[in-house]
């Protein structure tokens, strides 16, 4: 009796693309904000692992008190990360505050877009482990967020208005 055997594929097996998914929610009005598709454009590009995220646009209410209570600091900041879950599946939330984004695109001649784009990005990122507490961290989220952001047609976060 023959037998034949088996060869292996000598094709390297292609790395599955994180799966992805996002819930927008909105607790403030939606007039002005990015839409859900370009938001999940914006937060797709930065996935790097398996990941289940809402990003959450809040008032400055809601902001400041999310920050008091996580942080410890008495006052809204533009973006917040929670992480629930990290392992092989990640879950967490994204928390966009409006009037922080919107103060500082304008103090940054930036469009309310661009700047939304910015920080869904750094918050996707932060959400998957990366951070800026050492100048060598920030250098490497930073270069990342470039990468990511121009990529996706906008500008560097980090450049001198001008």
């Amino acid at each position: 009796m023959r037998t034949s055997a088996t060869r292996p594929d000598p094709r390297p097996a292609r790395p599955r693309a994180p799966r992805f998914a996002l819930d927008v929610q909105y607790a403030v009005p939606r007039k002005g904000l990015p839409a859900p598709a370009t938001l999940r454009h914006w937060a797709g590009a930065a996935v790097e692992r398996d990941v289940a995220a809402t990003l959450r646009f809040v008032g400055a209410a809601e902001g400041r008190a999310l920050n008091a209570r996580y942080r410890g600091k008495d006052r809204a900041t533009n973006v917040l990360t929670f992480v629930y879950d990290d392992g092989v599946a990640l879950a967490g939330d994204v928390v966009l505050c409006v009037p922080v984004l919107k103060h500082e695109a304008k103090a940054g001649g930036k469009s309310l877009r661009a700047h939304c784009a910015h920080l869904v990005v750094h918050g996707m990122l932060h959400l998957q482990g990366h951070d800026h507490a050492t100048p060598r961290e920030a250098g490497r989220m930073e270069a990342r967020e470039r990468r990511l952001l121009a990529a996706l047609g906008y500008d560097d976060p980090y450049a001198a208005a001008g």
